[in-house]
């Protein structure tokens, strides 16, 4: 089984105006609603492998049925953390007339201390019966980075431990060790405040996550694909050029691949192949994660180089 940890999920809407008028009456022309969370991403590509997947973190009773719901059509079981209030809304305003996002995010609820000592003993017990643990995205309101050491160090010591999440809280999980990171290139600048234009750049700061206590690094590229490094073992995988429907999950996709390959025991540039290929196939559509057709299709042609 594999283990994910979502302790700040959202309900994204996107609203289509054609165009958008500041300051007056605008009419919507298409309204989407997703349930979402990295975590949650996560763990419906778990499912799209065809590996068990259960997922923990904190969950909302005015708006959190519908996750649930969404979660368990995918075939992921739930053990989420009932909190008072309600799932932060983030609104995505796209302008049709002029091709233009403007996004609104919502802070989301404070989560009161007993809910996250009940989350880190769920964590500890859900822990033992995983191979895998993956922690991934942000906090609640309020919550110190201190807190993804907490919830790291109470993973069990014969589950892998993957953490995606930048900034204090990825220097907070690599205090605790862990056996893979997936920053993204502009994720890793602003960690590390600094550009990484070279080759030498994303090697250097590779190792420095490695020093930090990452035993591997996973560094999406975006459209250039990605590299995984663990010592003086560096490759790299081009992503296929190919139209992009959608960003958004491209990195979960990713995760959710290198875990089942690592569930697996597979070496570690088939992590990397699995990776790239589940978030290639992410981008190719609109909805949650990626079908398996699409990454079966993709992982037979990429290759992995040294790099």
């Amino acid at each position: 089984m594999i283990l994910t940890v979502c302790m700040s999920p959202s309900v994204d809407i996107t609203l289509e105006v054609d165009p958008l008028l500041v300051g007056k009456l605008n009419v919507v022309q298409k309204k989407t609603r997703t349930y979402t969370g990295k975590a949650i991403n996560v763990a419906i590509g778990v499912r799209r492998l065809a590996r068990d997947a259960t997922i923990t973190g904190f969950l909302y009773r005015e708006n959190g049925a519908a996750f649930e719901r969404e979660l368990l059509g995918e075939g992921v079981t739930c053990e989420f953390i009932k909190c008072e209030g309600h799932v932060r809304e983030n609104y995505k305003v796209i302008d049709l007339s002029r091709s233009m996002l403007t996004e609104l995010n919502d802070v989301g609820e404070a989560v009161k201390t007993e809910n996250l000592v009940h989350l880190v003993d769920k964590v500890r017990s859900l822990s033992k019966m995983a191979d895998v643990t993956v922690v991934s995205g942000g906090l609640p309101r309020g919550v110190d980075v201190s807190f993804y050491r907490e919830i790291m160090n109470a993973v069990d010591k014969r589950s892998l431990r993957i953490a995606d999440t930048e900034g204090g809280r990825l220097f907070s999980a690599l205090e605790a060790g862990v056996d893979l990171v997936k920053p993204n290139r502009e994720e890793l600048e602003r960690s590390l405040q600094r550009e990484l234009k070279t080759r030498e750049d994303l090697i250097e700061a590779c190792e420095e996550l490695e020093r930090r206590g990452a035993r591997a690094v996973l560094l999406s590229l975006g459209r250039e694909g990605a590299v995984l490094i663990s010592g003086e073992e560096r490759y790299y995988c081009k992503s296929e050029n190919i139209e992009v429907a959608s960003s958004v999950g491209a990195g979960d996709g990713m995760v959710a691949a290198a875990a089942v390959k690592m569930q697996e025991g597979a070496p570690l540039p088939e992590v990397l192949r699995a990776g790239v290929a589940a978030g290639t196939a992410a981008v190719t559509t609109q909805k949650i994660s990626f079908t398996r057709e699409k990454y079966d299709e993709l992982f037979s042609r990429l290759t992995v180089t040294k790099f």
